[in-house]
């Protein structure tokens, strides 16, 4: 068999890869073939695969990747349609493997290729996992993160540790190694949603009653090669998403609470609303109830599709026919809000605790519906 960085006929032999490497991409078309390149060097000998998971990116991203794969065989695609989001993207790279290690890093080149002998070394040897941390020995990650955003890591890290019951230094990275074999025992158990798949195989391993056998190593974090980075507040809302949702032992989804979150807001809107309608356009509190509720419905709904349906966010038509929907199948238990207020109210004249009251029956039913009807997996 030729050297991996070369290109093989199909005469040549072919040998199974002893690592592969799962890379989810977005928009990341100006970073994947100088990043083959770099894995050839740092793997000259040993046979692995490079498997890019992409989210339909519009800039061509699986286009150019599966070019690449057709002189370089090791250079894999999936190309997902109607799917997206960073954590199930490593799931569904890494159940297509049958390597016996697997590793995940990301396109931008802010991970360094250079330390993957060695991770692979330490997961040969005893180790489940191996992350490449950025904070290791006092590092820092100034290079590719700001200040701010180097505070709220070392935050999301604490936290982070508090949910795993593992104190390691960067349970936040992108970039680790792990035995095939055990993924696939706690794969049943992961979530799909949100964007810090270590934390979730960490905690779930842990949730089983398996807790895995974790070293590090050092890297420095290199600022982006091309692009555009992918955080943004949504990431750090799903974070606080799964946190709470591995605090729970996985019973509650991630989902259930962001949408209990933006029940939270919509709260708030429906109580000003309600005022508004009630002191200012005069509604009896029937009308005003009714108004309120309509009011926070569409503030839910979108709030929702931003944030607690991202993976699956609706846009375009799709996105008005997400809303009806999304009205017509808050329409019972939102008959029910006004109604159980309106008879609160009058048995007590109890104003806001009416109010509240008759949205409190309605969550669990329309989070469940929703996801059923309007934003449908």
């Amino acid at each position: 068999m030729s050297e991996q960085g070369q290109t093989l006929t199909a005469s040549e032999s072919w040998r199974a890869p002893h690592l592969s490497i799962v890379v989810p991409t977005f928009n990341e078309r100006g970073n994947i073939e100088l990043l083959v390149e770099k894995l050839e060097a740092v793997f000259p000998q040993l046979p692995f695969e490079v498997i890019f998971v992409d989210d339909n990116s519009p800039d061509g991203t699986a286009e150019l990747a599966k070019e690449i794969g057709q002189t370089k065989p090791w250079v894999k695609c999936i190309k997902r349609i109607g799917r997206r989001g960073l954590s199930s993207a490593c799931v569904e790279g890494i159940s297509s493997s049958n390597a016996p290690y697997v590793a995940v890093m990301d396109a931008d080149h802010q991970h360094d290729e250079t330390v993957l002998p060695q991770m692979l070394e330490m997961v040969e040897k005893e180790k489940d996992l191996v992350l490449a941390s950025r904070f290791l020995d006092g590092r820092t990650a100034e290079e590719g993160l700001s200040k701010f955003r180097e505070f709220g890591s070392n935050v999301a890290n604490a936290i982070a540790n508090l949910v795993t019951g593992v104190k390691i230094t960067d349970p936040m990275t992108g970039f680790f190694m792990l035995k095939r074999e055990k993924f696939e025992k706690i794969a049943p158990n992961l979530s799909s949603e949100g964007f810090k798949i270590l934390l979730d195989i960490i905690a779930t391993a842990r949730n089983m009653g398996s807790p895995l056998n974790i070293g590090e190593v050092g890297f420095t974090f290199r600022a982006r090669h091309d692009g555009e980075s992918k955080m943004s507040p949504l990431i750090a809302v799903q974070f606080f998403g799964l946190a709470l949702s591995k605090m729970t032992g996985g019973f509650l989804p991630s989902s259930f609470f962001l949408f209990a979150a933006v029940g939270a807001t919509g709260v708030v809107v429906h109580l000003l609303a309600l005022t508004l309608a009630s002191g200012v356009f005069g509604f009896n509190f029937t009308n005003a109830q009714l108004f309120a509720t309509i009011v926070a419905m569409t503030s839910n709904f979108h709030l929702n599709n931003m944030f607690t349906y991202a993976d699956r966010q609706l846009r375009g038509s799709k996105y008005w026919t997400g809303l009806l929907s999304f009205y017509a199948v808050c329409a019972v238990p939102a008959i029910a809000n006004v109604s159980v207020a309106a008879f609160i109210f009058e048995q007590n004249s109890l104003f806001y605790f009416a109010a509240i009251a008759g949205i409190v029956i309605s969550i669990v039913f329309n989070y469940a519906a929703t996801r059923i009807f309007t934003w449908r997996a």
